[in-house]
Formats: C-alpha cells, sequence, structure tokens
C-alpha cells in the first residue's frame, strides 16, 4: 500500500487535473490545519476509515435510534472519546445527526471549529476513497504528519444562522479570508465548512475536479466531461439517495 497518489499504471486514464487534485487533497490532509495538527488530522482520517467496519457503528445503524445502543467504538487512535463519537457518527449515520448531537459534542470541549474541520477531513479522505473503490483500487495509505501548529484562524464575519455552526457569506469574507468563494457562488452548500475556510477550499477543489466546476455546473450548453450533464446528474441524485442526503 503506498501513500503516493499515482494512476498511470492503470489500464485506462484517469484525467491528469483529477489526480493532481487528489495529490493536493492528501497533502492538505497530512500538513497542519486551522485547529488540529497534521499527526491529528491523519489520526482523524484513519478513524474515519475505521469506522466503516466497526461493530458498534454497525449495531447502531441497524437500530431504530443511534442512541437505542450502548457500546464502546472499535478504535486503535488515541484520540479524545468525544473526538472518536464525532468521527464514527458523521461518518457511518451521517443522516440521523442531530442539532442535541452537535451540541454534545461542544459540551464535550470540541470547539465548533473542531468540529467543522474534522467533517473536512473526512469528506477529504472519503471523496478519494470513494473514487479508488469505484475504479477498483485498494485505498492509498495515509500521508505521513508533517510538522507545524495549526493556524488557529477563526473568520472574524462568521456569523450564526440557520446552521448550526456560524458560517462566513460571501459579503462577510474579509482578506484574512481572499479567496475562499473563488469560483464558487456562494451557495449553502459552500458556505458549510466556511468557519474553516482551507477545508471549504480544500474540499471544492476536489469536488470541482470529481464533479463540475461551479461555473460548468450550469453552462448546460457545453458538455465539460465524457459524461453528458444529464447522466451526472443522475448518478448523483441516485448516490444521494442511497446516502440518504436530502440537500
Amino acid at each position: 500500500m503506498t501513500s503516493i497518489i499515482d494512476y498511470t499504471a492503470l489500464s485506462f486514464p484517469v484525467r491528469n487535473n483529477l489526480a493532481a487534485a487528489h495529490r493536493r487533497g492528501w497533502e492538505r490532509l497530512a500538513a497542519p490545519g486551522t485547529w488540529w495538527d497534521g499527526t491529528t488530522r491523519v489520526a482523524i482520517a484513519a478513524e474515519a476509515r475505521r469506522a466503516r467496519t466497526c461493530d458498534f457503528c454497525l449495531q447502531r445503524k441497524d437500530a431504530l435510534s443511534p442512541t437505542a445502543v450502548q457500546g464502546k467504538h472499535d478504535t486503535a487512535d488515541d484520540l479524545p472519546e468525544a473526538l472518536v463519537e464525532v468521527i464514527h457518527r458523521v461518518a457511518t449515520d451521517q443522516s440521523r445527526l442531530t442539532r442535541a448531537f452537535f451540541e454534545t459534542a461542544l459540551e464535550s470541549d470540541l470547539s465548533d471549529g473542531e468540529y467543522v474541520e474534522t467533517i473536512g477531513v473526512i469528506a477529504t479522505v472519503f471523496a478519494i476513497d470513494g473514487f479508488t473503490r469505484a475504479i477498483g483500487l485498494p485505498a492509498f495509505a495515509l500521508p505521513e504528519p508533517q510538522p507545524g501548529e495549526p493556524s488557529r484562524h477563526r473568520p472574524a464575519g462568521a456569523k450564526t444562522d440557520h446552521a448550526w455552526v456560524p458560517r462566513v457569506a460571501p459579503e462577510d469574507v474579509t482578506e484574512a479570508e481572499a479567496g475562499l468563494y473563488d469560483g464558487l457562488a456562494g451557495a449553502n452548500i459552500h458556505r458549510a465548512l466556511s468557519l474553516v475556510p482551507a477545508e471549504t477550499v480544500g474540499f471544492f477543489d476536489i469536488d470541482a475536479a470529481q464533479y463540475l466546476p461551479d461555473a460548468q455546473l450550469r453552462d448546460y450548453g457545453t458538455e465539460y466531461r465524457d459524461l453528458s450533464h444529464v447522466q451526472i446528474e443522475l448518478l448523483a441524485a441516485r448516490v444521494s439517495a442511497l446516502n440518504q442526503c436530502v440537500y
């Protein structure tokens, strides 16, 4: 298992921009973030992978309510219990997350910024793992953590609205977050991780390569992929339904 993302040995081509986006995602995963250092970010990614086979998570997924089952997560990393709970629930049972779950995480000394960055890390590793699984490759080994301290930057314009976490509207972006919505319309989906701007930028860098850049998404007169807009949206809708995504 290699941690170097390289698709050149496959019997079919993978777009250069897609491979490059995956490599950038892997590099970001290992680097110090906004609230977590590189070691913790890679540990979160490993825990998110482990959650897929966690027996406790599987039992809760089958239960009428996740609170109906008591037990312990299968974990090998020395991460705080509250963080492990967030990772496993986000990774395995997203459709049943509630505001009460989020508030419990905050009461367990997890900050809202740490919560958002954790989701960003999970989204990154799942996007890349999902691609490799779809093309029949084993998952790449996680990268080696890089040294350094988190930036701990909290956007001054972050405000609480109808979301659980504070978000940054396009009109509230300051010089410190310059580039946050470059190439993006600033819709709700773009604002979801904006409390930690680096996670927004990082996730949509991968999204633009795996899906379509925002400007191309509604350019129905031009087909930018081998799949048409209609085919892409059919696949997106089906995957969303299977994942119980109601966005």
